[in-house]
């Protein structure tokens, strides 16, 4: 026998030893794995590896499940999105430039087709940072595209790109996906465009703490998936074997910044209702109940000497809001919503933005000291409102509607104090050669009225500038206070 041999057949032993005795075991099960939550944009070179081999396979199919018809339907449907980014010092981007200045970097992410004309849906944190947008088709073709409008919230956004003939996915109910049902996850990871991964849901209306760290009305209510996702799939699409969207992949539990098992999506009946808002009026119409929740678990029925682990708990009811003045109090716990089930809080937050807006009149039913009681309240505003936000954008969300080269936004309380003014639209930023720039329109003047009708939001706007048939006078204010005129004419 070799001395090679022989050393490989003592150390066969040894580890033999280890593992009959349970100490490399339990020295693995002892190590302290912090759980973290990274959103899935990619920034770097792909890091690639051999695989190693193994009889059994990763993904046993039996039966009829057939990925082939779902992968072909889908992947004309998802895009790569690439952007330019100023990183600055990279506290924000993960960029360090250590040379002093200005840096710019890239970042990559997905995007899923949502019309035929253009729209296209990604994560607000794909493309929240970008100086500017590029899209590639799934069959090559590049496209620059604009920012429509975002939504930290939720972290979605829209983007659009000068192109006919797309061919934008399907919607399924994602009220009706189930726990255990195969889908696919379809996306760029690592740049490598139009790649699909299968699992299955894993569980439904997660709320894992991403977005509420940097944002006060953020809503999590992700579908829970195996199928491997990785930096790149953000905005990419999850989709059932029917090819149709059921998610926006858009996160990942790991350590190591890569698919360590599980992944999350927006629910597509979240993605519907926040795109058609932000489409449609430059923000989300989301309505409010009034009131701080938890939801209940074992410590807080042990420590409050509730009858039931399930439901959502009120803290406290906030002053002169809706659930104040239909009767709802403090220690009540909220069990459905228009007679559906809401055991979580992310569940009543996704049932109440998927369906309703404010001024929405809706049923909710709380059990108070073991009685079913049901109350009627109207919905409102982030301001308190039963109106459909308007005058102010207390989310900061930008609008680009087409065939103006302006990026709008409902003007700020604190620019409109500083004016003295109650409500307007801002130019953010201009296109050099737009209609709005060769009228003299500077960045940061605040338009009022279009033909002396009052605006207060892009979508106004837009509407009054429809009504005047392509000629209109635009009025408005400089930040320096000075008051213009601008005349615009259709030919």
């Amino acid at each position: 026998m070799s001395n090679r041999s022989a050393f490989l057949i003592g150390l066969a032993l040894f580890l033999g030893g280890l593992l009959s005795g349970g100490v490399l075991f339990n020295w693995l099960m002892d190590r302290k794995l912090e759980q973290l939550l990274t959103s899935t944009t990619y920034r770097g070179s792909t890091p690639v590896a051999h695989a190693g081999y193994s009889t059994k396979s990763a993904l046993p199919i039996t039966g009829t499940t057939d990925f082939v018809d779902a992968a072909e339907k889908t992947t004309e449907s998802v895009v790569f999105v690439n952007t330019v980014i100023s990183a600055g010092d990279g506290s924000a981007s993960g960029f360090h430039n250590f040379f002093g200045g200005t840096e710019k970097a890239r970042a990559t992410g997905s995007g899923v087709i949502l019309s035929a004309d253009g729209y296209i849906i990604t994560n607000n944190h794909v493309v929240e940072q970008a100086e500017m947008v590029n899209i590639t088709l799934n069959d090559r073709r590049e496209f620059e595209a604009k920012i429509v409008a975002r939504d930290p919230n939720t972290d979605l956004a829209v983007l659009k790109i000068d192109a006919k003939g797309l061919k934008p996915i399907e919607f399924a109910n994602s009220d009706e996906v189930k726990i255990g049902q195969w889908v696919l996850a379809v996306g760029n990871p690592f740049n490598l465009t139009s790649t699909v991964t299968a699992g299955i849901i894993s569980a439904k209306a997660r709320n894992i703490g991403i977005l509420r760290k940097s944002y006060e009305y953020s809503i999590e209510s992700f579908l829970q998936t195996d199928a491997a996702v990785n930096p790149g799939n953000s905005g990419g699409a999850l989709v059932n074997l029917n090819g149709e969207l059921i998610g926006i992949n858009t996160a990942i539990a790991t350590e190591t910044g890569f698919y360590a098992g599980y992944s999350f999506a927006i629910p597509s009946n979240l993605v519907n209702k926040v795109v058609k808002d932000l489409i449609d009026y430059g923000v989300v119409q989301r309505g409010f109940i009034g009131v701080n929740i938890r939801d209940v678990d074992a410590i807080l029925a042990r420590e409050e000497g509730l009858e039931t682990t399930e439901g959502v708990y009120i803290t406290g009811v906030n002053p002169n809001g809706a659930a104040m003045q239909a009767g709802l109090k403090a220690g009540d716990i909220i069990q459905s919503i228009d007679g559906i089930s809401t055991r979580t809080s992310s569940e009543l937050q996704e049932r109440i933005v998927n369906n309703h807006k404010p001024g929405d009149e809706i049923q909710v039913q709380v059990l108070r000291e073991g009685k079913e009681i049901t109350f009627r309240l109207t919905l409102r505003n982030q301001e308190g409102k039963q109106q459909l936000l308007s005058s102010n954008n207390p989310t900061g969300i930008e609008f680009s509607p087409d065939g103006l080269g302006a990026t709008l936004q409902s003007a700020d309380r604190k620019t409109l104090a500083q004016l003295g003014l109650t409500g307007g639209v801002a130019v953010l930023r201009l296109d050099a050669n737009g209609k709005f720039a060769n009228l003299g329109i500077e960045e940061g003047f605040i338009i009022t009225e279009i033909n002396q009708n009052p605006v207060f939001s892009p979508k106004e706007l837009m509407e009054a500038l429809s009504k005047a048939k392509g000629k209109a006078i635009i009025e408005g204010f400089r930040l320096n206070g000075r008051k213009s005129y601008f005349r615009l004419e259709n030919n």
